[in-house]
This record gives C-alpha cells, structure tokens and sequence, in this order.
C-alpha cells in the first residue's frame, strides 16, 4: 500500500496514526505528491490528500474511508467498533474531530488574505465552529479513551493540529479536563510518531 505523505496534513496524520493504532505502518510506503500533479489526479479525481494505494491497486480517499480500509487489515482491535451505540459514539466523535479540522483549515488560507467584511465574517463562524465542539468535547471528555477508536484518534490530531496551526489562539483555557485527557495520549505512538511540521 501506498499512501500521499505530508507532514503538515492532519489528514493524512489521522490514516496514518490508525495505521500505527493497528500495527500496520510498516505496510504504508509514503508517497510525496503535490496536489497539482496530474498523477494525483489519476488516482484521485478529487486531487486531495490523503489518497491511499491498495496492493490491488484501488484508490481510496478520504481520510474517513482510508481510516476503515486500514481497520479492516491486521489483526489488532478494531478502531471502528461493531454496529451499535459504540459505533455510532466513535463516528461522531469523529465528525467533531474532522469538523474541526474542516473549520480551521480554510480560515488558516482566509487569514492571510486581505481582510473585508466577508471575510472577517467567515473567519468568525468558523471559529465559532470550532470553540463550539470544544465546549462539547469538554462536557462529554469521559467518552474519548487512549486512542482505542477513531473517534479518539480524530479527536487528538484535531487539537493537535490546533496546537501546530493556531498556538496564538490556544485552546485549553476553559477545557480542563480535554487538556488533561489529551496530555494522556498525545504521548502514545499514533501521536508522537505523527507529529506535524511545517
């Protein structure tokens, strides 16, 4: 398999800390593409990373689908729990996790344009999207585990990549307890050995 490397991505972070999760990283050759190159586009209509490579060849995106393809190999447990209330607890943690990041990216670009109104107004609902799921992600932190399922996976490279992207706009004053939870795991492998940079 083969997967799209960047390492400023939280994207491609997340597939590649559940590859980590389930034992299988040494099975991921990165493969480093710009997103304009037409050979992306082959593969990824969509021209996004991350894409991943089957062995058979298929290509597969995004990250929410490259995440359950990586669950289904190896034998480790699975990230993506069995059909019931701890599947459905998983997934929307993800969406909050993946939300985030959907909220800060685009308002990192608009950030560095010129400023008008529209923007400005655009930037403040996007910020408003993300300190919202943190409140929730505060109130409801007894559900996040040691990166056991994707939801806690997505949970982490969000904040982490609040920390790598937006460390002016600190998001632990008034989240407690999501601090002390993430302090608990931005230590284990699928973080530490997926830290972003520049």
């Amino acid at each position: 398999m083969k997967i799209t490397a960047s390492a400023a991505s939280p994207y491609v972070r997340k597939a590649i800390a559940c590859a980590i999760a389930r034992g299988i990283d040494n099975q991921l050759e990165r493969w480093t593409i710009a997103t304009t190159d037409p050979v992306l586009s082959e593969s990824n209509p969509l021209g996004k990373i991350p894409t991943l490579i089957t062995d058979q060849g298929v290509a597969l995106f995004d990250s929410p689908v490259i995440c359950e393809y990586l669950d289904s190999i190896g034998s480790a447990p699975p990230l993506f729990p069995a059909a019931g209330p701890a599947r459905w607890a998983a997934l929307r943690l993800q969406a909050l996790g993946d939300g985030i990041l959907d909220a800060s990216q685009p308002r990192r670009r608009e950030i560095a344009l010129p400023q008008d109104e529209g923007r400005i107004g655009y930037i403040n609902l996007q910020r408003g999207k993300v300190a919202r799921a943190l409140d929730v992600l505060e109130k409801e932190v007894a559900s996040l585990g040691p990166l056991k399922t994707i939801g806690d996976i997505a949970v982490a490279c969000a904040l982490g990549y609040l920390d790598f992207r937006f460390a002016n706009e600190p998001w632990r004053p008034g989240h407690p307890k999501l601090e002390a939870w993430y302090a608990s795991v931005e230590g284990l492998p699928p973080m530490a050995k997926t830290v972003p940079s520049a």
